[in-house]
């Protein structure tokens, strides 16, 4: 018959192979290792395998700061956007692109519009898109200029002093609210917000430049609702 050790000496062993157990995890591995980097699939958002076709009606513009500026530089926010939409739509799917035609919202309120699945059946039928593109757009144009503190060396007495110095930069913010709708039934198949914010030197930065320079940086996080879209990731793998 086996004899059982003490309790006491039973959580002194125990102990011990808790230990042991730590210590050889924290050993260092002997194996050498290497970062290998991959290519995986992200699916797209949306499932367009029954759909064909898709319009993109006109967003609702939001201006807030800087309306006067785009408007003097002659800049059609919404124009500007539904042409950079197309043609990101031509390049990452195979939808053919039909014009919506006018649109007389029945609203300008968004939460109520995506309510209104009458009115989307309505566009989708007269535009014979299987899909509808909407949404909001809200690009600020914002005066980032302001006097910063830096450090300077005198040249007379070779002292570091601080001064105040005007620094001018000009900032540009988009938020874009997308949706997307079924063109057949009116119901909302989708919607995201995108937000980006840019800030350049100089207060006569062109608005349009960075308009665009918003769009490319949310382009993959856009593209990547109508599309596949691969991304890079690295593992480490262990080598003998």
């Amino acid at each position: 018959m086996l004899n059982h050790p003490h309790p006491k000496y039973s959580r002194r062993l125990r102990r011990l192979g808790v230990l042991l157990v730590a210590s050889l995890v924290s050993l260092p591995v002997a194996a050498g290792t290497v970062n290998v980097n991959f290519s995986l699939p992200v699916k797209a958002r949306l499932d367009l395998r029954d759909h064909n076709s898709v319009t993109v009606t006109p967003f609702i513009v939001v201006n807030e700061e800087g309306q006067d500026t785009v408007e003097r530089r002659g800049i059609d926010v919404n124009k500007e956007f539904k042409r950079y939409l197309n043609r990101l739509l031509r390049r990452n799917t195979r939808l053919k692109i039909v014009d919506s035609g006018p649109i007389d919202y029945p609203t300008y309120d968004l939460d109520a519009l995506e309510r209104n699945e009458d009115f989307w059946r309505f566009v989708g039928e007269r535009a014979q898109a299987d899909l509808i593109v909407t949404g909001s757009l809200d690009f600020d144009i914002q005066d980032r200029s302001g006097y910063r503190t830096e450090e300077y060396v005198s040249p007379f007495d070779g002292r570091t002093y601080y001064r105040q110095v005007l620094v001018e930069q000009t900032g540009f913010e988009y938020d874009i609210v997308m949706q997307v709708f079924d063109g057949r039934t009116g119901k909302r198949l989708y919607t995201d917000n995108f937000k980006d914010f840019r800030q350049f030197d100089g207060e006569r930065a062109d608005p349009l430049a960075g308009m665009f320079e918003n769009l490319y940086a949310l382009e993959d996080r856009i593209a990547g609702i109508f599309a596949e879209k691969r991304v890079m990731t690295q593992r480490v793998l262990f080598t003998k």
